[in-house]
């Protein structure tokens, strides 16, 4: 998560993409799934009483949706499958999936050397002769630290000092805590150089790659980094720690891959009904192979920081947080984000055609712990063995 003012596919594979283009999930007409969904969000805004609340399921082929209070104070106005909301570092997620793409078509490997794809004008730092490659950004074992080192930047533009000079400054300092690989430790500045890479590899700004290879080919086209023209009524407001109305600041390139994207339910349930369908598809069962493997285990590393917020991290995919099955508990893959006052959670089952997600409008760690978990046990609950 990048929480600001917290103490401060491609022209050859977007042919074959858009056969996996989907319709709408189907709305559930099984009414259990209608049922479970609206009983489990009653009772998680009832608990976490936040301004707004958003929850969304899809089992099936089928989706439920409902949400809750206001999408901004004084409105009145209950958040529908239309309001747009920050998804924070969920957006982490898709970023491996534009990653996944250029693997597939053999633009990169994912053990390159960060070094040869970066495009930047600075010798990147090693550690114990471990260089940083591909792999290590998006798994989270960089050994970069969590930010972008940058003096404090204005409240309503809190991201704006995040800028290629400072992530350059910064890597002359060799900042990494460990060597590349060893451990793992949340880092959005791993996220920022991954994005960079991914642009300067495609030779196109990161915006077009997501838009061409992940988001037009799903239909989520309510998924921006910026909201347009006319969104505004349907934002929703997010609030601090204090409970303040937090300001909707400006996304800047720099923070695109590790947390930039708005979205909407709508979207949120097509992206998610895509990645628990198991139906045979030639046109996509590479793209999501790869992107729901996990490459590096937590068994061996020398330290896990950071990445146990939805459940102890069993292994770390690209962008997904993944916890093996135990039991009852199907195999999930997970991820969070936090961003401008917006906590938000996805939890996927693939293997039981199942997924959730819940975004609340507001900074409530009790809140938040109470609704992972509640996310996760309706999942599991909706995906018996």
């Amino acid at each position: 998560m990048r929480l600001s003012r917290l103490c401060r596919p491609i022209a050859s594979a977007v042919p074959a993409l858009a056969a996996i283009i989907l319709s709408f999930p189907t709305r559930a007409e099984d009414r259990l799934l209608e049922e479970a969904l609206q009983f489990h969000g009653t009772i998680l805004h009832l608990s976490a009483k936040v301004p707004g609340l958003v929850v969304g399921a899809v089992r099936n082929g089928e989706s439920a949706f409902a949400g809750f209070g206001e999408i901004a104070d004084g409105t009145g106005k209950e958040p529908d499958r239309d309001t747009m909301f920050r998804i924070g570092s969920v957006s982490k997620v898709f970023c491996g999936g534009v990653l996944s793409s250029l693997a597939i078509e053999g633009k990169l490997k994912l053990t390159d050397a960060l070094q040869d794809r970066l495009g930047y004008d600075v010798e990147l730092p090693r550690k114990d002769a471990r260089e940083l490659r591909i792999v290590d950004l998006v798994t989270q074992s960089s050994g970069l630290p969590r930010e972008v080192p940058a003096p404090p930047a204005p409240p309503e533009d809190p991201f704006s000092l995040n800028t290629r000079e400072a992530q350059i400054a910064a890597l002359k300092e060799n900042p990494l805590l460990f060597a590349p690989g060893t451990s793992v430790l949340y880092s959005n500045f791993g996220y920022d150089l991954l994005g960079a890479a991914l642009a300067n590899v495609a030779g196109k700004p990161y915006a077009e790659l997501l838009k061409e290879r992940i988001l037009d080919p799903i239909g989520m086209k309510d998924t921006v980094f910026n909201p347009r023209p006319g969104d505004k009524a349907r934002l929703m407001q997010g609030h601090f720690f204090d409970g303040s109305a937090m300001p909707t600041a400006p996304t800047p390139v720099s923070i695109e891959c590790a947390g930039g994207l708005y979205s909407t339910a709508n979207d949120m349930l097509r992206w998610i009904a895509w990645h628990v369908d198991t139906k045979p598809s030639a046109a996509n069962a590479e793209l999501r192979l790869i992107n729901h493997a996990a490459f590096l285990y937590r068994d061996g590393l020398k330290s896990v920081v950071g990445l146990d917020d939805g459940g102890p991290m069993d292994a770390m995919g690209l962008g997904w947080v993944i916890t093996l099955p135990d039991g009852d508990r199907p195999l999930i893959l997970e991820k969070s984000g936090g961003l401008q006052g917006t906590f938000s959670y996805v939890a996927i089952a693939p293997t039981r055609s199942v997924g959730a997600f819940f975004v609340m409008n507001e900074f409530n760690p009790a809140a938040f712990e109470a609704a992972v978990k509640m996310t996760n046990d309706f999942v599991m609950d909706l995906a018996p063995r």
